[in-house]
């Protein structure tokens, strides 16, 4: 375990004296539950500013939300205590469904909406009559905590977002830079590179949130906008070099004219990824444009003559050479880019890649995945609520609170049941803390000064630990659960069995959550993973469907953003079938065929009936995948399918056609039928 940096210790220290400020500001303003506004500074604060200040805007609405909500349904409904219980649990699911359907910093809206509600409504329905007066004090001491941790992270040595999302950036550089150097030696398959893949998989994914936070970051607009045509592109390169895998693999093993050419290509374009995967250049003598240039010229010149496509070797390497002129032109303009966001240089950049597959916005969820969590949280909440009813535990509505926000909290997750664990012992630990606190420190202290004093050590070193990705779930909820359990109030009135048993309601709850997600939701990641597959079969199937979308920018999107979600899933193997390689090939197969239906409106009627069947025969293996809800050998019939229009686009480009359709069908062939000998139609190649 790594000891906490100098940063970390600000950020505690910083965050510490927000608290204090803010408990100290409630006491004097005679506050009602001032370890509110203290708690809340540990829930909002993040390292950065931008986090901070956006995490602390939705809260505040969500907590405006959650409790006008309160006030809407307890006076009418208290009478009727179970239908109070499901108008709880309902609200708590539609907005839970609403923040697991936004990946972005709003989602923070609709969650606190979701829990302030049972928050506020429960303890009050005793007392129905104080539930306005329970609301707006709520609500004053949640926006002074969120002021105050606001003003203290941003005046006192703010933290940006930029240094960090430039570190995440550098980083997924030197990741994407090994990635396109192994694929181009054709090691691609190999453990190394698989895990350098999946670890750019997981920063793109946590770039999405970062870049929604970035405008609350103080940053111009047109670097934000800049930054998120750098993630989209950074997303394209990610398949573009997968597609080089098989090429570069098959080509390896082969014999044919041009091969020692095409390998001093392949090398020197690997030399320049390297050399310039890093902002500023490690070597300064390499020109980044001018050395694009020239290889671009070089894939130009390593074109093989027209007449020599008839060899399956020539074919392959002809639409090796277009993927590696993808790859050349996306690598620039995101090396270009990031260096101009770097140095501020937004106004002189202009793009090399301009395809349709730049610019899709789409994003995949699982509807039913998301359905069926909410319902688990909801089942949960509503059965706590009439467990509670029916025992007339006084305090049980502590426990049914505690319960729907670990619901909440931790619902997106494939095994969310970990995490509300985690929350069960975070909150058994805080029990045993604030009771010391509360029953041998607090008696002895005598004025505010002292109470700084007594909380400082322990409350700065676990903050120490927020930072931490490994520790900050842990430490979160040791510190907001510490504070709320002590409830410090302007005089000291502490009771053992009151602390006892409000604090017993709230493990028991936590405990009941745990035992209820761990029955309704055992499936883990193996599911979701599943599904995931499935639906990108289901998209395959889509966009070769006699009527495909209009657009194909939100698909290919779509398609990118869901197998960006599969890959962590995933374990990191060398199979050669291994589902982390299989969904690489079912999304280049989806977007050859999105480029299939592009180049069918482009060239002649007899090639179009060719490129029908193929279209037809794609949707009908990948509707069959679907069907049978397993991945299936692809039938021999659509490999010959493939290989006849294959040759039939060879003669057209042979005739002066481009050479667009016959790279998108060696493409789509290598994807869906890798390691398949060559077409029996073609010749074997051109001996050296």
């Amino acid at each position: 375990m790594a000891l906490p940096t100098s940063r970390d210790w600000i950020f505690s220290i910083k965050t510490f004296c927000a608290s204090m400020l803010a408990l100290y500001i409630a006491l004097k303003l005679e506050l009602p539950r001032p370890y509110w506004a203290m708690a809340t500074v540990y829930i909002v604060s993040n390292p950065f500013v931008g986090a901070t200040t956006s995490k602390a805007l939705y809260r505040t609405l969500g907590t405006m939300l959650g409790a006008a909500a309160s006030i809407l349904f307890v006076p009418p409904l208290v009478e009727t205590p179970f239908l109070l219980c499901g108008a709880i649990a309902l609200w708590m699911g539609v907005m839970l469904y609403l923040s697991i359907s936004d990946r972005t910093a709003k989602s923070y809206v609709f969650l606190l909406a979701g829990y302030t509600l049972p928050l506020i409504a429960l303890p009050t329905v005793t007392d129905p009559s104080t539930v306005f007066d329970v609301a707006i004090t709520r609500t004053e001491e949640i926006v002074l905590g969120i002021c105050c941790a606001t003003v203290i992270n941003t005046v006192i040595l703010p933290n940006r977002l930029a240094p960090l999302l430039a570190e995440r950036t550098r980083a997924w550089f030197r990741d994407a830079a090994f990635y396109a150097t192994e694929t181009l030696a054709a090691r691609a398959l190999g453990k190394d590179a698989l895990a350098c893949r999946l670890r750019m998989a997981a920063t793109l994914n946590g770039l999405e949130v970062l870049l929604s936070q970035l405008s609350y970051d103080h940053t111009r607009p047109d670097v934000v906008r800049h930054t998120y045509q750098l993630r989209g592109r950074m997303g394209i390169l990610l398949p573009i070099i997968s597609a080089l895998a098989d090429p570069t693999a098959f080509l390896g093993k082969s014999e044919f004219a041009g091969k020692a050419a095409l390998n001093t290509l392949l090398a020197d374009i690997a030399r320049w990824i390297e050399a310039t995967k890093q902002h500023p250049l490690s070597d300064e003598t390499v020109d980044l444009h001018r050395t694009g240039d020239r290889l671009r010229a070089e894939i130009a010149r390593a074109e093989p003559p027209r007449d020599s496509l008839e060899s399956w070797d020539h074919a392959l390497v002809s639409s090796l050479l277009g993927r590696l002129r993808m790859l050349v032109d996306l690598w620039e303009d995101c090396v270009s880019l990031h260096h101009a966001i770097a140095e501020d240089d937004l106004d002189d950049w202009a793009p090399q890649f301009r395809h349709w597959r730049v610019g899709g916005v789409g994003r995949f969820f699982d509807r039913g995945i998301m359905a069926f969590s909410t319902l688990s949280a909801v089942s949960a909440v509503f059965l706590a609520c009439v467990l509670w009813v029916e025992s007339g535990w006084p305090d049980g509505a502590a426990g049914v609170s505690l319960a729907a926000v670990a619901c909440c909290f931790f619902a997106a997750l494939d095994d969310p049941a970990a995490g509300v664990f985690s929350f069960f012992t975070a909150t058994a630990l805080s029990v045993v803390v604030a009771g010391l606190y509360l029953f041998l420190v607090l008696p002895n202290m005598h004025d505010f000064a002292m109470l700084v004093m007594v909380f400082s050590v322990p409350f700065i070193c676990v903050g120490t630990l927020m930072p931490s990705p490994r520790f900050s779930l842990m430490a979160t909820l040791v510190a907001l659960n510490t504070a709320t359990f002590i409830s410090i109030q302007s005089a000291y009135d502490a009771n053992f069995d009151v602390f006892l048993n409000g604090n017993l309601s709230a493990l028991v709850g936590l405990l009941f959550a745990y035992l209820w997600i761990r029955v309704t939701r055992p499936f883990g990641s193996e599911l979701a993973a599943r599904r995931l597959i499935r639906s990108a079969w289901e998209d395959v199937s889509m966009a070769a469907a006699s009527d495909p979308v209009a657009d194909a920018r939100p698909l290919s999107a779509r398609m990118l953003d869901r197998l960006l979600q599969l890959l962590p899933r995933l374990a990191v193997t060398d199979e050669q079938n291994h589902p982390s390689i299989d969904s690489f090939r079912d999304m280049r197969a989806g977007l050859n065929t999105i480029d299939l239906q592009i180049e069918r409106d482009r060239v002649s009627p007899v090639l179009r009936e060719g490129i029908d069947r193929v279209l037809s025969g794609v949707h009908a293996h990948f509707e069959n995948c679907v069907t049978r809800n397993t991945r299936v050998t692809p039938p021999p019939t659509l490999l010959n399918m493939i290989d006849s229009v294959l040759g039939d686009s060879i003669k057209a480009t042979l005739a002066g056609a481009p050479l667009d359709l016959m790279h998108t069908l060696v493409s789509l062939r290598l994807a869906v039928f890798p390691n398949t000998p060559p077409p029996a139609s073609l010749k074997a190649g051109v001996p050296t």
